[in-house]
């Protein structure tokens, strides 16, 4: 069975088939199937909620079963933010610069341990008969004082997970390491073996 991926973000396009592929789940973008999807409007108040409506948005326009994840950083010392934010913190859709300068100036004066966040993920696949399966994966760790790397995408230059022992952001990691502890591939993990149980075990 083919599913769809409702993401517009390339580079989330590019990480979630990387991770998908050796868990036998065969995904398509919709340029792949020659379909502009609707950028779905996230007025969902949790991530679980925005992974939904994105999910449900691509399985209506191209009535194929649709995997949707909606991601982003949770800092502790910010009350949670930017929380479902991630994406638009400073105010404009998509600048990873501007967002992680934005957190970077808000955590300004805090301690490295009062730095504490974890970045999560919610993922949701909506079937054409209505079926929706739910999964969710974190990876903690804390926010560094500068950015540091080129890799990733994100948040992920400033992010040091806490799995990583020698201080390198998840930025600085090879794409195997981070698939190794991310927040992404613990939900899609879950979401794989969900699909395996709703697809062959009937």
């Amino acid at each position: 069975m083919k599913f769809l991926l409702a993401t517009h973000n390339t580079k989330k396009c590019q990480e979630l088939k990387r991770l998908l592929k050796p868990l036998g789940i065969d995904v398509l973008s919709g340029a792949d199937i020659g379909v502009k999807l609707t950028d779905a409007e996230e007025t969902g108040s949790d991530f679980e909620q925005n992974a939904r409506i994105k999910a449900e948005s691509g399985c209506r326009e191209s009535g194929m079963p649709c995997i949707a994840d909606d991601s982003g950083l949770m800092t502790d010392a910010l009350g949670g933010a930017p929380g479902i934010f991630s994406a638009r913190f400073a105010g404009e859709h998509g600048d990873d610069d501007k967002n992680i300068m934005k957190l970077l100036r808000e955590l300004e004066g805090v301690p490295t341990e009062k730095r504490t966040a974890r970045f999560v993920s919610a993922v949701c696949c909506i079937f054409p008969c209505g079926k929706c399966i739910n999964s969710f994966g974190e990876c903690r760790g804390t926010i560094a004082f500068e950015k540091r790397g080129n890799g990733g995408f994100g948040y992920d230059p400033v992010f040091l997970p806490e799995e990583i022992a020698d201080g390198r952001t998840m930025a600085e990691l090879t794409p195997e390491e981070k698939d190794s502890i991310s927040h992404r591939k613990r939900a899609l993990l879950c979401m794989a073996a969900l699909l395996k149980e709703e697809i062959y075990d009937r």
